[in-house]
């Protein structure tokens, strides 16, 4: 039996951030219990795996309503799931009830990510975000009281009109509360938000990149003063607290989606879901699934997706883990990229794994789309 991730996506907002191009609406409400329903049947039907990391994203999993909650726990209760399961539970302070914290405790959550982006009242209100600092800090207290000893606090740098001073400030006070976990991205203006329209008409007043760069700098450098390891671009973590599920997709192993717009890898096909709330929950009732693409990844496919992926870690991509996937030296196959970009200092080779360099993950981007073959 092959031992897998599972992602379940609960698509719920309360308002739709500025920046998010995330499958997520406000104002849906009134399908959450139908939608509940229809989840829990597509978790049910999980069968012959063993589940060996929950990860509930969304939108936010913590606006569901405790009887959305309710239905979705039996599935998960059926499932066969590994003895040192990690499972993880997104969602945004103002969200978060001491009702709500304790049925998740007993329902077997044991690692919380919150979503913070900004220690600024005045950013986080510029983001479209519901909650203040000081939610913040009360949501965090309450989840730590309440025995949850595995957080995650996600930030972002690269916000309009913020100060690389602000950004400063935010490292230092999340670092303060002592999460075991932090996840640092950079803005990406997405097409289809808000911000994008504001973009385009040129009222959005972003940092230049020397700025975002300088922050990028300042967040390695502050973390690991204060302890934290960097294993992925973007995450930080304390000893042996990174986070295990998304580990998964960075090493393209195995795992299964549930819910609307969620993805699947599962026997080397990639798998899609149904985008679109209600047309979800018709498939599902209908049809019992609501895959509306299956693509068999070719073998070329597997090999990019290993090496963009893989590069993501800061251990890189392992040269015998290569071989043993594809039966190829990586050298046979990349060997003019490496070179490429190992004398020009943008990545590392060692005997065991290549990986990038500091320089290289400032231009991840254009070194990643080399290894397309």
């Amino acid at each position: 039996m092959k031992n897998v991730a599972l992602y379940i996506h609960i698509p719920f907002c309360k308002q739709k951030c500025l920046y998010c191009d995330f499958p997520s609406l406000a104002g849906k409400e009134d399908c959450m219990i139908d939608y509940a329903a229809a989840l829990a049947k597509e978790i049910y039907s999980i069968k012959n795996k063993k589940i060996k990391t929950i990860f509930i994203g969304g939108g936010t999993p913590t606006y569901l309503s405790l009887a959305g909650w309710k239905i979705i726990r039996k599935s998960i209760d059926a499932l066969d799931k590994c003895d040192d399961l990690e499972f993880t539970v997104e969602g945004n302070p103002g969200t978060f009830t001491k009702e709500k914290l304790n049925f998740l405790k007993e329902m077997g959550v044991n690692r919380l990510s919150i979503g913070l982006q900004a220690w600024q009242d005045s950013l986080l209100k510029q983001l479209g975000r519901i909650h203040t600092i000081e939610d913040f800090k009360q949501s965090f207290e309450m989840a730590r009281k309440l025995g949850f000893d595995n957080i995650n606090v996600d930030l972002m740098f690269g916000l309009p009109s913020q100060t690389f001073r602000q950004w400063e400030e935010t490292l230092q006070n999340v670092t303060k509360l002592n999460p075991e976990h932090l996840s640092c991205y950079s803005l990406i203006v997405e097409e289809g938000t808000e911000f994008y329209k504001r973009f385009e008409k040129g009222t959005l007043n972003l940092p230049n990149e020397e700025i975002d760069r300088a922050m990028y700098a300042k967040t390695i450098e502050v973390l690991r003063e204060k302890g934290y390891t960097q294993y992925e671009i973007s995450n930080f973590s304390k000893n042996n607290k990174q986070c295990r599920h998304n580990v998964v997709y960075w090493e393209l192993d195995e795992y299964i989606g549930c819910g609307a717009a969620s993805h699947s890898y599962s026997g080397g096909y990639r798998y899609r879901n149904e985008e679109n709330i209600e047309k979800y929950i018709e498939k599902m009732n209908h049809d019992n699934n609501a895959i509306v693409e299956r693509i068999k990844n070719s073998f070329k496919d597997n090999m990019e997706e290993f090496m963009f992926m893989g590069l993501r870690k800061t251990k890189g991509v392992n040269k015998s883990e290569f071989k043993k996937r594809f039966d190829k030296n990586i050298s046979d196959v990349y060997f003019d990229v490496i070179n490429k970009y190992t004398s020009t200092g943008f990545m590392k080779e060692t005997p065991d794994s290549i990986f990038l360099t500091f320089d290289g993950i400032e231009v991840s981007n254009v070194i990643m789309a080399d290894f397309l073959l």
